[in-house]
């Protein structure tokens, strides 16, 4: 099982940036092997992919952010990151990190509260 703990959320202004950073335990196939993502949940909504990063550093974004978040990842430091940028009160949302290996169930944190005011 692997374990994941979110940090960085709070709060921002529209137009402002905010970091998130997932630090990764567990991973007892080696984090580099792991495919990463950060999904969202605002409420009444859905849970949505965000941005998601795999073993080989192929990344994705949902096209609400395309532009505006950038997902990384330090495989020394077992850690993913998004850096959000140019925020918008629709952003506002629970953001929660996975990890995923093969038919693995997937691990989540978390999550950690972004608001970003208008």
């Amino acid at each position: 099982q692997v374990q994941l703990v979110e940090s960085g959320g709070g709060l921002v202004q529209a137009g402002g940036s905010l970091s998130l950073a997932c630090a990764a335990s567990g991973t007892i196939f080696g984090f580099s092997n792991y495919n990463m993502a950060w999904y969202r949940q605002a409420p009444g909504k859905q849970r949505e992919l965000v941005a998601g990063i795999s073993s080989l550093g192929r990344t994705t974004y949902a096209d609400s952010v395309k532009g505006r978040f950038t997902i990384s990842r330090d495989n020394a430091k077992n850690t993913v990151y998004l850096q959000m940028n140019s925020l918008k009160p629709e952003d506002t949302a629970v953001y929660y990190c996975n990890a995923a290996f093969g038919g693995i169930r997937d691990s989540w944190g978390q999550g950690t509260q972004v608001t970003v005011s208008s």
